[in-house]
């Protein structure tokens, strides 16, 4: 893209013997505006080329040598910049209301209620196989029956011994996790905490010192 060359930069500056004249160049010492000082080569227009075409090397070379010595001003440092791209939604509700997909099949049930999803005897016996895959596609039905990792299956918790039952049982029973600093209840021994009189032990021990002596 041709800019237009300012008025004091313009060809008819250039005078047959190759030199500025006068007047432009006293215009020049006292107006330092930054709309006409000579930055890039952009504002030269088409004068570069017509110089190298008509063999004017002179104008070439002081064409050139008017040019800022600053890399930062060169026309290629000035070309516009490109807008921040917005970053798009893309989790998966996102992504599904964009396709108008349903809602993803959940992994276990949420409520024992839910069972009665899966109560598709009669479907299949009439052999209605359609049916079952289209009431899935609109409303998918969970993946599992269970989705808790720490479950333990009965048949294989009864074959443990009974601490370990009893164990699991406090377990279970303290499922909310304890706050840092806290005691967790998961955590404590299943056997009663026993009385202890420290006092009374030390002074046993100091009559059992006392008496010693007298029994010997």
């Amino acid at each position: 893209m041709a800019v237009e060359l300012s008025p004091q930069f313009s060809s008819n500056n250039f005078a047959p013997d190759n030199e500025v004249s006068k007047s432009s160049a006293e215009h020049l010492v006292t107006d330092f505006s930054v709309t006409n000082v000579l930055l890039h080569e952009l504002q030269l227009g088409e004068q570069l080329n017509e110089s190298v075409g008509q063999t004017r090397r002179a104008d070439f070379t002081l064409m050139l040598a008017m040019l800022t010595d600053d890399v930062r001003e060169q026309s290629q440092f000035l070309l516009p910049q490109a807008a921040e791209p917005i970053t798009a939604d893309l989790s998966n509700i996102a992504l599904r209301k964009k396709f108008n997909l349903a809602a993803s099949a959940p992994l276990a049930l949420s409520a024992p209620e839910d069972v009665k999803q899966f109560n598709q005897v009669q479907t299949i016996v009439d052999n209605d196989l359609a049916n079952i895959h289209l009431t899935n596609a609109m409303k998918a039905k969970p993946l599992a029956f269970r989705d808790d990792k720490s479950h333990i299956d009965t048949q294989v918790l009864q074959n443990t011994s009974l601490f370990t039952q009893l164990k699991h049982r406090q377990i279970t029973a303290a499922a909310t996790p304890a706050k840092p600093g806290t005691n967790n209840e998961a955590d404590k021994p299943l056997s009663q905490p026993l009385n202890f009189n420290a006092q009374a032990w030390l002074d046993g021990i100091q009559q059992a010192l006392i008496k010693a002596p007298l029994l010997n």
